[in-house]
């Protein structure tokens, strides 16, 4: 009797048991699918490309002038009309402060206008940055968050591409460097450039 008892409580391996175990063969799976198929997992995809930028409207950094005048503020308005790059930045983002020689190149080039979007900055902050660094921005709008939401940010600094509709064309997310300036967001530029004609 005591045997039948035994064999009555020696129920084997529970399914529940293996469960984690296929969850992770499962995931496992999936992400080296995803990793061979060649998408690069850097590239954050972004809702807005080929659609219209959103409606916006920035107030100017205060204080913030270029030969005594005050830099202006910008709207989705501005976008209209020319190829526009729109940079986000902040004056505490390292990054920000890294990129920004790539930016006063971009200023360099009368083709399209340089458009900054002060992201969740003081205005006096943002002002003694673009004082210190130089400024490479036509115009540069204050945000309190609101349009960064709008434009889909996710983090600072970022760099969009608008053409001359108003269309987001393209956007590069994180800090530019030499190699992705020269390599990556130059040719997707003078792409755009080359379409708006």
């Amino acid at each position: 009797m005591a045997s039948e008892m035994d064999e009555e409580k020696k129920p084997g391996v529970s399914p529940l048991f293996l469960l984690p175990l296929v969850v992770f063969g499962a995931l496992a799976v999936l992400m080296g699918f995803w990793l061979l198929s060649g998408h690069d997992p850097k590239e954050l995809p972004s809702a807005l490309i080929n659609k219209p930028a959103p409606e916006f409207e920035l107030q100017p950094v205060a204080g913030l002038e270029r030969d005594g005048v005050q830099v202006p503020g910008f709207s989705r308005n501005d976008l209209l009309g020319q190829v526009t790059v729109v940079n986000v930045f902040a004056s505490w983002c390292a990054p920000c402060r890294a990129e920004h020689r790539f930016l006063m190149d971009l200023a360099e080039d009368n083709r399209y206008e340089v458009a900054g979007l002060n992201y969740k900055d003081t205005e006096v902050q943002a002002t003694r940055f673009l004082e210190e660094l130089g400024n490479p921005y036509d115009r540069v709008g204050f945000d309190t968050g609101r349009a960064g939401i709008e434009w889909g940010v996710y983090g600072v600094p970022e760099t969009f591409i608008v053409d001359g509709e108003g269309q987001i064309r393209y956007k590069f997310v994180g800090p530019l460097s030499e190699a992705s300036y020269r390599d990556v967001f130059l040719p997707e530029l003078e792409k755009i450039l080359n379409d708006s004609e």
